[in-house]
């Protein structure tokens, strides 16, 4: 009986630890906000959304929505939605990824319709709105990516932010001073490479809190290239801050495509490299025998040593590689979006694709959607500044930033890092 009874009481405790009610609440908060301002607040206007370009090869009719209908339409999904998050946790179960990627769908159609539709001009280039969102994401998806490698094998990486600014100013001084964009952007690599081995020593061989050495590098660089910059790029730019940008390489045939097309398929070195980094980390971490070390030293490092792992040198060398991923973002900054590195380029993007990381759940894949949903609201605040839209600009500036917070704090669920994450390893 004594056995049953504590069964019993383990079963309801577990439930109870599943039964989180803060999903279920910001969902309905927001679709509450939905209901007001979407659908009650909605303009008469007609959004248009343009979905090519006139110049491209095959030429799509602008998709004119009725702002009301959609507010509407929106709205009551949005409701519903809401609702089955509150079923599903009545029930002791998980909000499903799902129901909050369709819900995360249907409120940023609404918001788009409505914000258009309200605008002085009522019609925006979807496609333009889209690519550039993933021309922003780029460094975060690399940023994310470094993160991924580090926190997997159990060190956590909060130097992101240093890695990318010291990836963008190296770029710029050897793509400058070789007058080649592809020599400034191994020198990025390299650069990242650095940063990560001062964060291998410091927190892997002596046992540093890792938090410190992350925190202390990004001031550091900081502070180093921003010196530099005054005292060295500044007084000639023209020899030591001016490189070449990288060459947009359209693949033929797909880069025609409408709309996915110049997203995907139009993009620099740096973007397609990109794709392949989120293809090659994932495949192997889920399916390669360094895959399988790499998770084991980041969840059970006794036991991966005992089955015969080197984990300080797997950490080593996977921070490193760590360092060359978040390198070749950083010479983003200055090869492909501007051709010059300024002080504080990366103005805090690498504490963004850290979020991103978590809201990725600590996966590749989740982590490129994540930082591309990071970068839409970025891009998304220079559209609407544009299209002169009643939301005030001080919103505006703060939107990519209230999108980071509400998806780490609000609906991320129950995460769970790599048991090991932060935490050194001492032999014996």
């Amino acid at each position: 009986m004594s056995t049953m009874t504590a069964k019993a009481a383990e079963t309801a405790g577990a439930a109870g630890a599943v039964r989180s009610w803060k999903t279920p609440v910001i969902l309905a908060v927001l679709a509450v906000l939905a209901l007001v301002v979407f659908a009650l607040g909605a303009p008469v206007n007609a959004a248009t959304f343009r979905l090519s370009d006139p110049s491209d090869a095959v030429v799509l009719p602008d998709l004119v929505l009725s702002a009301p209908v959609v507010g509407w339409v929106s709205a009551v999904l949005l409701l519903a939605a809401a609702a089955l998050s509150v079923q599903a946790v009545r029930a002791g179960r998980q909000v499903p990824g799902w129901l909050l990627a369709v819900f995360a769908v249907f409120f940023v159609a609404g918001f788009l319709t409505w914000v258009v539709g309200s605008a002085r001009t009522p019609n925006v280039a979807l496609y333009g709105l889209l690519a550039g969102s993933v021309t922003l994401a780029v460094p975060l998806i690399f940023g994310s990516l470094s993160g991924v490698l580090c926190e997997r094998s159990g060190v956590v990486n909060i130097a992101i932010e240093g890695q990318l600014l010291f990836g963008a100013f190296a770029a710029a001084v050897a793509g400058s001073l070789a007058r080649n964009a592809f020599v400034g952007l191994l020198a990025a690599a390299l650069a990242g490479v650095l940063v990560s081995l001062v964060l291998a020593v410091f927190s892997i061989k002596y046992i540093v809190n890792q938090v410190i050495v992350g925190v202390v590098l990004n001031v550091l660089v900081s502070g180093l290239t921003g010196f530099l910059f005054s005292t060295v790029l500044s007084a000639d730019a023209a020899t030591w801050n001016s490189p070449p940008r990288l060459p947009v390489l359209p693949v033929p045939f797909l880069a025609e495509i409408p709309v996915i097309g110049p997203i995907l398929f139009r993009q620099t070195v740096v973007g397609y490299l990109m794709y392949v980094a989120v293809a090659v980390i994932y495949v192997g971490l889920f399916y390669t025998k360094w895959g399988l070390r790499t998770r084991a030293v980041g969840e059970h490092p006794k036991a991966a040593d005992t089955l015969g792992v080197k984990v300080n040198r797997m950490r080593f060398s996977n921070v490193l590689l760590a360092g060359v991923v978040a390198g070749i973002g950083g010479a983003f900054f200055t090869l492909v979006s501007v051709s010059s590195f300024g002080r504080d380029m990366t103005a805090g993007q690498g504490y963004i694709a850290l979020a991103a990381l978590i809201f990725g759940r600590w996966n590749p894949v989740g982590a490129f959607f994540a930082a591309l949903l990071f970068g839409f609201a970025t891009n998304l605040q220079y559209v609407l500044s544009f299209l002169g839209t009643p939301v005030p600009n001080q919103f505006l500036a703060m939107l990519p930033y209230l999108v980071t917070i509400f998806a780490v704090a609000g609906l991320v669920g129950r995460t769970r890092a790599p048991a090991a994450s932060g935490i050194p390893y001492i032999k014996g």
